[in-house]
């Protein structure tokens, strides 16, 4: 009776505590994943008020709040417009790829981690954050702007490389081998393939079959369904949080709609569960010890997605001031860069990347809203003052050849 009681306590605070803390953050009009990290951070080991009952429910609650991330991520998707922005847009994929996760990888490296490590700091820094900037993007006013729908072809495509990422890193991280390793990926192409196949063809069948009329009904069946195939996923070496993003994209229409609008709520209940569940996992004691390389990586990355924004807006037409938007906008990271993270703290492979990528989410997921809204303005007054003074060395050389005209003339 003691221990149901004192778990009712502990996690009932939990919960109290984030939804005042989301009803901060929506106060000060930003994200409120730090906030939910610093919960974390201070319901932890070496925090303010250590837990105890609740944590395992905790740790149950955050695997589905990863699970429900995805599932609610595919639903915003279908397989036909997955497909279309990978054609028409895999040069900024790969380009984005490039140039943001090469920077987490060697800083790994150079931080003597290792190449699982690296691998993995490499999908931190990668990942831009599809929650703050959808939440930016509309905050601005910017849903009908020119560079909008690069931002989002972006987003579809860092979102879509998940399904191939998660399966390497999970095999990697449970110490597969080469061909172990290799038979993971395949599998997990495999069924991603599939699983498109299926859905751009017989999506309108599988939506017909889970909907229903009752929103009870749908709730329970879509729910069920994503959970079933997220544990065979994660069963198969695959990841649950790929199983999860195949069941949203293979849904669509109406099922996708009534679905997205039941499952809202848990997800950002589930998910608000899974930021304070790293932060447990997270001494804050181990926190300044990484700030340093944390504050670096998130400058550096900052620079690499404002460039990788610029290119692919400039490659698409758009105007300057539109290119830097983009760039702008594209610098959070948010809630798949602890995703990521989250897997490698529960491997255990190496203790400081917790913490290392706990700083660095919770530095560019305030700084992510701020280049946002003034990355453009800036650029626009730099170039501004360039141009007058480089002009100004031209006009005045232009002066001093006119006086010098008039005293060749003064004198003839």
């Amino acid at each position: 009776m003691h221990s149901s009681a004192t778990f009712l306590i502990e996690f009932g605070s939990i919960i109290l505590a984030l939804g005042l803390l989301g009803r901060l953050a929506g106060r000060l009009r930003f994200s409120p994943i730090p906030l939910y990290l610093l919960a974390g951070l201070a319901f932890g080991e070496g925090g303010l008020l250590p837990l105890g009952a609740s944590e395992d429910f905790v740790a149950i609650g955050a695997e589905i709040g990863v699970i429900l991330l995805l599932l609610m991520l595919g639903l915003e998707y279908t397989a036909s417009d997955l497909v279309s922005n990978l054609k028409t847009h895999y040069p900024a994929g790969l380009m984005d790829a490039a140039l943001n996760a090469l920077p987490g990888a060697v800083a790994a490296l150079l931080l003597g981690w290792g190449p699982v490590a690296a691998v993995v700091l490499a999908g931190v820094t990668w990942i831009s954050s599809s929650g703050v900037i959808a939440k930016v993007l509309g905050d601005l006013g910017r849903l009908g702007n020119r560079e909008t729908p690069v931002i989002l072809s972006i987003l579809v495509l860092e979102d879509l490389s998940m399904a191939v990422y998660l399966p390497i890193v999970t095999a990697l991280l449970a110490g597969a081998g080469l061909a172990a390793g290799s038979l993971t990926l395949a599998v997990a192409l495999g069924v991603a393939a599939l699983v498109l196949v299926l859905a751009v063809r017989y999506g309108r069948h599988i939506s017909r079959f889970v909907s229903s009329d009752d929103p009870e009904k749908l709730l329970l069946v879509v729910l069920g369904l994503t959970l079933v195939v997220a544990g065979l996923a994660q069963q198969l070496q695959v990841s649950a949080a790929v199983g999860a993003f195949l069941v949203g994209i293979a849904l669509s229409g109406e099922v996708a709609e009534g679905a997205h609008g039941l499952l809202a709520p848990l997800r950002d209940l589930f998910a608000a569960v899974f930021f304070v569940f790293f932060g447990l996992h997270t001494d804050p004691a181990s926190i300044p010890p990484v700030l340093l390389p944390a504050l670096g990586l998130a400058v550096v990355t900052t620079l690499t997605k404002i460039g990788t924004g610029y290119w692919a807006a400039r490659r698409a037409h758009v105007s300057v001031r539109g290119r830097w938007r983009a760039g702008g906008t594209l610098v959070a990271r948010g809630e798949f860069s602890i995703v990521i993270a989250g897997l490698a703290v529960t491997a255990g492979i190496e203790p400081s990347l917790g913490p290392l990528a706990t700083a660095y989410v919770l530095i560019l997921v305030v700084l992510g809203p701020l280049t946002a809204r003034f990355t453009e303005p800036v650029a626009t007054r730099l170039a501004a003052r360039f141009r007058s003074s480089a002009a100004s060395p031209a006009a005045g050389s232009v002066e001093r050849e006119r006086t010098a005209d008039q005293d060749t003339v003064a004198r003839s």
